[in-house]
């Protein structure tokens, strides 16, 4: 063999190994669409990202996760459209507000939900058990569990008759949500006030026409703007001295009064099985949706003594955690 044909082999054969580690290690990018501020989703972020380990996808070994936080509503098309130019492999958009830009922006690019509130009732899968399409994920039934959020904040104030609700017109679902919410205030005898919030410059005048109308309490629908600024809403609260009853347990835990929802860090963990199957080659049109199935009341006795509000015994006793 000549010596130049000999060093070609040779480096083809140092090569062909480097090639195929290479394409071993090859990195999947996951685009996610939140909604600022970041930090105030550490907990969900880090939940997700334990979720990913556990699968074997871990962060600068064969994952990259591009976050695009929006700093309002507006924005998130803008972010949807530049993950969508990248060509991620999959785009995490967690409720219905980041999921419809991002349905805008791409019908073949894989989306995955990690908290949404009705996907089918909004049109964002066919049906639960078939998605059909480039959508699905992990889901709460908001409209539902909003209603049940009103009985037990009139549990707990069983002399109120008005009862305030801060809903948010740029989140989708919120339209089912208050139907659901007026419908349930009927047969409780309580008359409901809506009160539209879209951002975080509108706290200061809603709660102070809560306290104008004469609330008893309010209600907090969850919504990616609400969840975020958790500790503003808290603050307001025991200012206007106005209990509250919110529909993400973090509220709770940020000073709110009491909570009635689903656990947001198991189904951001969840949501990690799904982009570790697309990532495998699985269509996300063929993985059923998968609902949240367990609901946790919290009571927050420390903001109850600040509001100086005695909580029914019976519905302490019905409390998953009580925080004093």
């Amino acid at each position: 063999m000549k010596r130049r044909d000999f060093l070609i082999l040779a480096a083809t054969a140092v090569a062909w190994p480097r090639a195929a580690h290479s394409q071993q290690k090859a990195m999947s990018v996951i685009g996610f669409l939140g909604l600022a501020p970041a930090s105030a989703w550490n907990d969900q972020v880090e939940a997700l990202r334990a979720g990913l380990r556990d699968f074997g996808d871990v962060e600068g070994d064969n994952i990259h996760i591009e976050f695009r936080w929006a700093a309002s509503t507006d924005q998130l098309s803008e972010f949807a459209a530049e993950l969508v130019r990248m060509n991620v492999d999959v785009i995490i958009a967690p409720a219905s507000t980041e999921v419809e830009p991002a349905r805008q922006a791409t019908k073949t690019i894989p989306i995955v939900f990690t908290q949404h509130a009705d996907p089918v009732g909004l049109r964002h899968v066919v049906s639960l058990s078939h998605p059909g399409g480039n959508i699905t994920g992990v889901s709460m039934v908001l409209t539902e569990v909003s209603a049940k959020a009103l009985e037990i904040l009139k549990d707990a104030l069983p002399d109120a008759r008005r009862i305030g609700v801060l809903w948010n017109p740029t989140t989708p679902s919120h339209t089912q949500v208050v139907e659901a919410i007026r419908v349930a205030a009927k047969s409780l005898g309580v008359q409901v006030l809506m009160t539209p919030i879209e951002s975080v410059t509108d706290f200061e005048a809603v709660f102070a026409t809560l306290r104008r109308e004469q609330v008893d309490g309010f209600l907090v629908p969850s919504s990616p703007l609400t969840n975020a600024e958790r500790v503003s809403l808290a603050d307001l609260a025991l200012r206007y001295r106005l209990p509250g009853i919110y529909v993400n347990k973090e509220n709770a835990e940020a000073g709110g009064l009491m909570s009635y929802g689903a656990d947001f860090n198991y189904m951001y963990r969840h949501a990690a099985l799904y982009v570790h199957k697309i990532l495998k080659g699985e269509k996300p049109g063929d993985l059923p949706v998968e609902q949240a199935s367990k609901y946790q009341l919290v009571i927050n006795l420390k903001t109850a003594k600040a509001l100086g509000l005695k909580v029914p015994p019976l519905l302490l006793t019905q409390a998953d955690e009580v925080i004093e």
